[in-house]
C-alpha cells in the first residue's frame, strides 16, 4: 500500500469521501479567490503582528496556496491522500493566525462582541477541517491500516 493510492474503502463510505472531498476543494477555491479579491481587507485583518512579512503578501500567497489546495483536492485524486495531510496542515498552519486574531482583537469592520463569538466559533471549527481533510481523501484510513 502507498501513500498514493491507498486503501479501497466501501462504495458507500467512497461516495461520502468524494463528496466530501469535492466540497471541501470548492470551499478552497472560494475562499482563495476572495483572498485575492472581495475579502482581501478582512483577510488582512487574520494575519498576526509578529509576522515578519509584508500583511498583503501574506494574504496573497495564502489565497494562492488555498487555490492551489483546492484545485488539488479536485484534480489530483491518485494523489488524495498525500494531499489530504497536505491541506490538514496547512489548516493547522494558519491556525496560530487565528487565535493571534481574536486575542488581538484586530477585524477589518471593528471590533465588538458579536466578532469575538464569531472568531471564537471559527476557533472550534479548525480542528473540524483538519479532520474533514484527512477523512475526505482517505488520510486517516491509510494512516490507521499503515499502523496495524
Amino acid at each position: 500500500m502507498t501513500i498514493a493510492s491507498g486503501t479501497a474503502p466501501s462504495r458507500s463510505s467512497s461516495v461520502g469521501r468524494t463528496i466530501g472531498r469535492v466540497l471541501l476543494g470548492l470551499f478552497l477555491v472560494g475562499a482563495g479567490v476572495g483572498h485575492l479579491t472581495i475579502a482581501r481587507e478582512g483577510f488582512q485583518a487574520q494575519v498576526p503582528p509578529w509576522l515578519p512579512f509584508d500583511v498583503d503578501f501574506v494574504v496573497v500567497a495564502s489565497g494562492i496556496a488555498e487555490i492551489t489546495l483546492g484545485l488539488a483536492l479536485l484534480l489530483l485524486t491518485r494523489y488524495r491522500i498525500a494531499v489530504g495531510w497536505i491541506v490538514a496542515l496547512f489548516f493547522l498552519a494558519i491556525f496560530p493566525g487565528n487565535i493571534s486574531q481574536l486575542f488581538v482583537h484586530t477585524a477589518a469592520e471593528g471590533w465588538d462582541n458579536a466578532m469575538a463569538v464569531a472568531l471564537g466559533v471559527r476557533l472550534l471549527f479548525q480542528p473540524l477541517l483538519v479532520l474533514w481533510a484527512l477523512w475526505s481523501t482517505s488520510a486517516w484510513a491509510w494512516w490507521r491500516g499503515r499502523r496495524s
